[in-house]
């Protein structure tokens, strides 16, 4: 189970815990008020929780033409500890002056990784789950850098986009894979790529990965660690077929979104998975959901994924107690059935879900 904390940060000073708070857009803005009252329920596990709402998204964008105010950036950076964002309605077509603010908040805050843990819910508490996987994604890197240009020649128009992989991200993300591979008890790392086609951009990546536990600072701290090694089109195909020979999943951020995606099938919706954008000085929980539009202001949002999320907000700042209980809650409210949303094949309302996992806080 995914139940360590993904960094050391000092907690002993805080009393009272800043969270900024960014639903954007969808569903997102009824998801985040279900894990702000969450985290709000675990009382003296955490220190005093403090909100801080904040902007960002497309419906921002419609109304002010940004969408990241550099206020939201500046205040996240000042004022906060930790946050969550919602989701994001980003158009498929090219909007002028408009880009993605949770790509472009894991830039300014330097938030590298992206862990999302996918673990399904055993029939009876305590058994070992079925599922239980962590894809750790690079996050600032690969196509994502969003630099794309079109040129027309004589056979029609021409699109190209330049693909970033640095040795100093894969560096660190690996080392953030060994370190989470480390915490488990399989201790088992592998390696997603396609360096039989992009030798050289994957190949990077594939090596850098590997060499990490050959770091001098390191010092055989992952010997125990099992490197493997799985192209990225045989690992989605293995993923449905024999999701547990999977541990540790670590991929650069195309690869690892898509698989990510992929992977929540396993575990019956989008909407349990959670997942953190951690670097090493700050942290923000992210549900991996989109902001279903076809949903949106219906009040059937799974706020699961969201209060998952803020539990793994909190592991990472080192507040284990409070992230078992939220962690406990949602199994329990998975596990029982009796109160889960249409996604799940439910009939309750995202309000009635929250009212469950409260209950169980």
């Amino acid at each position: 189970m995914f139940r360590a904390p993904l960094r050391t940060l000092s907690t002993t000073a805080r009393r009272s815990l800043k969270i900024g708070l960014i639903p954007a857009d969808g569903i997102g803005r009824e998801v985040i008020p279900a894990a702000k009252a969450a985290i709000e329920a675990l009382g003296s596990d955490i220190p005093k929780p403090e909100f801080i709402d904040l902007l960002a998204g497309w419906e921002t964008f419609t109304r002010t033409g940004v969408a990241l105010p550099q206020e939201t950036v500046d205040v996240l950076r000042s004022e906060c500890d930790c946050a969550l964002f919602g989701s994001v309605s980003s158009p498929s077509k090219k909007v002028t002056g408009y880009s993605s603010p949770i790509v472009a908040l894991r830039k300014e805050l330097d938030l590298y990784a992206n862990v999302r843990p996918v673990i399904s819910v055993a029939p009876e508490a305590g058994q070992k789950p079925d599922v239980d996987l962590i894809v750790v994604r690079e996050n600032t890197e690969c196509l994502y850098v969003k630099q794309e240009t079109q040129t027309v020649a004589e056979t029609g128009k021409e699109a190209r986009a330049t693909r970033l992989i640095t040795e100093l991200a894969s560096r660190r993300i690996g080392a953030m894979a060994f370190e989470l591979a480390l915490a488990r008890p399989r201790k088992q790392l592998t390696i997603i790529h396609k360096s039989n086609v992009l030798s050289i951009t994957d190949g990077l990546f594939r090596e850098t990965v590997r060499a990490v536990p050959a770091l001098p600072e390191v010092k055989g701290k992952y010997d125990s660690v099992t490197i493997n090694e799985q192209l990225v089109d045989s690992a989605v195909y293995r993923l449905f077929r024999e999701p547990n020979v999977f541990d540790v999943m670590v991929a650069p951020n195309l690869y690892g979104d898509i698989l990510s995606d992929a992977a929540a099938a396993l575990v019956g919706s989008l909407g349990l998975i959670p997942s953190v954008n951690a670097g090493d000085n700050f942290v923000m929980g992210e549900p991996v959901h989109g902001s279903a539009p076809d949903i949106a202001g219906k009040g059937i949002a799974n706020p699961l994924a969201s209060i998952r999320s803020a539990a793994l907000m909190l592991r990472h700042l080192g507040y284990l107690k409070g992230a078992d209980r939220l962690d406990t809650a949602v199994d329990e409210v998975i596990r029982e059935g009796t109160t889960l949303t249409p996604d799940l094949q439910g009939t309750s309302t995202t309000s009635e879900v929250l009212d469950a996992v409260l209950k169980r806080l």
